[in-house]
């Protein structure tokens, strides 16, 4: 996957080691609603429950084909091992004595976000074509 342009940018030193996991990607037709499947198989990992993480792809099939919707795997991560967000710690005010630090979660760029497919609008105009790319792409 490193070697592919889009991919590589994608993938950075956070995510490798969990790739490291990924054992092999199958690609399906599927007839009923036309489109396509890939499933990425790994094999146990600290990182996740799943040992298959599925995308498929429902197109419209006039003369070209046209994304319909994508819809992807719901990833069991294990408890702190969420590559999808990161974990942000605020220190208190000063005023603040004996003050624990304030955690909170906020989603981040990931290359496992390409699970969780963004939604297709039903205006064409609110289409971003660079996404749809990257979803219809791998």
């Amino acid at each position: 996957m490193e070697t592919n342009e889009i991919l590589a940018e994608e993938i950075t030193e956070r995510y490798e080691d969990a790739l490291n996991y990924l054992k092999d990607i199958k690609w399906c037709r599927i007839n009923e609603p036309k489109g396509f499947k890939l499933e990425f198989f790994f094999n146990t990992n600290p990182y996740f429950e799943n040992s298959i993480l599925t995308k498929v792809y429902h197109m419209i099939d006039d003369d070209e084909p046209i994304l319909e919707k994508a819809i992807g795997t719901d990833i069991e991560w294990l408890p702190r091992k969420c590559l999808t967000q990161k974990i942000l710690k605020k220190k208190p005010k000063k005023e603040s004595k004996n003050a624990k630090p304030i955690t909170k979660t906020e989603k981040c760029e990931s290359f496992f976000n390409f699970f969780s497919p963004p939604q297709v609008p039903d205006d064409e105009e609110d289409i971003d074509e660079e996404e749809v790319f990257f979803c219809v792409y791998f």
